[in-house]
C-alpha cells in the first residue's frame, strides 16, 4: 500500500517528507515517481492533472489539500471513490486570522493612514465603531462560520448566506435565491469563503456589488474574497473600485493565478492583493490530519467533511461514519 502525493504549485518532495515524518514506515510518493500504481491507495492532492488520478486502480479515497475540491470535481476521469476536504484547526485559524485581519485593515482605515503616512501627513479620521458596521459571510461551511464567529466576538454586526438553510446559535442567516437581495442589502462588509459550483460561478459581479448597502459608516460597501477566483468577474470589481461603488476590497484569489502582470487591478485603487496565502496549508498539520483520517476505522471514527461530487464542492455532511459503502469501488477501509 502506498500514498500518492499529487500537488501543482506546491514542492511534492516536502509533502512526501511531512507524511512520511507523521506516518513512518508508509510507503509515500510523488506523482512521477510511482513505482507500482497498484499499490497507490490514497491520494494527497491539489491541482493534479485531469485524468491523473485514473491512473491508480485500487484508490480508495482522496484528500484534497486545501479548503476547495473544484480542482477534483471539475475532472470526469475521477475515480469513483470518497473525496474529503481537509478540515482541519490549523487551515481554519489561519483563514480566520486573514479574514479578521482584512475586515479590520478596512474597518480602521488602514490604506487612508498608510497614504497619509507616504505623504507625511497627521489627521485623525473619524472612525465608527465595530458595532455599527455590518459584516455579511457568504459561505457558512467549517471556515465561514468560524470567521464568523470571530467577527462577532469582536463587536460587528455579523450575519450569514449560504445556498441552504443553517440554524447557527447567535447569527442571523439568509439562504438561497430568496435570501440572497435582504442579506446584500443590509452588508457594509462583505466576505466571501463560498466554494466554486455552477451556482456560484461569477457570482460576485457588478448587479450583486450594487445590491450592497450604500448607507453604512464606511461610506461605501467593501468586498473581501478567499473562496476561489472564479467566483468574480474581475472587470466588474476593478470598475466599481474606480468608480467608487465599491469603498474598498481585499482578494487573496483570481481566475487566473498567477494574476498577470498587465491586469489593471494591480493598480485598482483602495484594493489590497495578497497571493492566495489566507489560509495557506501547513505540511505537516494537514498530514497529520490526512494519516489521522486513513486510520479512523480501526477507532471507529468518521471520515470528516466528505464531498458530494454531483453537487460539486458542497459537503453532503460534516461527517460519514467509516466502514460503509462510500464510494463505488466498495468500502472504506483502514490501512
Amino acid at each position: 500500500m502506498s500514498i500518492l502525493i499529487a500537488v501543482k504549485g506546491w514542492s511534492p518532495e516536502e509533502w512526501v517528507d511531512a507524511v512520511k515524518s507523521v506516518a513512518p514506515g508508509r510507503a509515500v510518493e510523488a506523482a512521477g515517481a510511482v513505482t507500482d500504481p497498484d499499490a497507490v491507495q490514497y491520494a494527497l492532492v491539489w491541482g493534479p492533472e485531469r485524468g491523473a488520478l485514473a491512473r491508480y486502480p485500487n484508490l480508495r479515497a482522496i484528500f484534497s489539500l486545501g479548503a476547495g475540491v473544484d480542482h477534483l470535481t471539475s475532472d470526469p476521469e475521477l475515480p469513483d471513490v470518497p473525496v474529503a476536504r481537509i478540515v482541519d484547526p490549523d487551515l481554519t485559524m489561519r483563514m480566520t486570522e486573514w479574514v479578521v485581519l482584512q475586515v479590520l485593515l478596512h474597518h480602521r482605515q488602514h490604506l487612508a493612514y498608510a497614504r497619509q503616512q507616504a505623504a507625511r501627513q497627521w489627521k485623525s479620521l473619524r472612525q465608527a465603531a465595530a458595532s455599527e458596521v455590518r459584516v455579511g459571510v457568504m459561505g457558512l461551511g467549517v471556515l465561514g462560520r468560524d470567521a464568523a464567529e470571530a467577527l462577532k466576538r469582536l463587536g460587528f454586526q455579523v450575519a450569514g448566506w449560504s445556498r441552504s438553510a443553517r440554524d447557527i446559535p447567535g447569527l442571523t442567516t439568509f439562504h438561497g435565491e430568496g435570501g440572497l437581495e435582504a442579506f446584500l442589502a443590509g452588508t457594509d462588509i462583505l466576505v466571501v469563503l463560498l466554494p466554486l459550483t455552477d451556482d456560484t460561478r461569477g457570482i460576485l459581479d457588478g448587479r450583486l456589488i450594487d445590491s450592497l448597502a450604500k448607507d453604512g459608516p464606511l461610506g461605501g460597501p467593501v468586498l473581501i474574497n478567499a473562496g476561489r477566483g472564479k467566483l468574480q468577474v474581475e472587470a466588474d470589481i476593478d470598475a466599481a473600485l474606480r468608480d467608487g461603488r465599491l469603498k474598498g476590497a481585499t482578494l487573496d484569489v483570481f481566475s487566473t493565478e498567477p494574476l498577470p502582470a498587465e491586469s489593471p487591478l494591480w493598480s485598482a485603487p483602495n484594493l489590497v492583493i495578497t497571493p492566495h496565502v489566507a489560509a495557506d496549508s501547513d505540511p505537516i498539520a494537514v498530514s497529520r490530519n490526512v494519516v489521522r483520517q486513513i486510520e479512523a476505522p480501526g477507532r471507529g471514527e468518521p471520515l470528516e467533511g466528505l464531498v458530494d461530487r454531483s453537487r460539486g464542492d458542497w459537503p453532503t455532511r460534516s461527517a460519514v461514519q467509516l466502514g460503509g459503502n462510500l464510494g463505488g469501488r466498495g468500502t472504506w477501509r483502514p490501512w
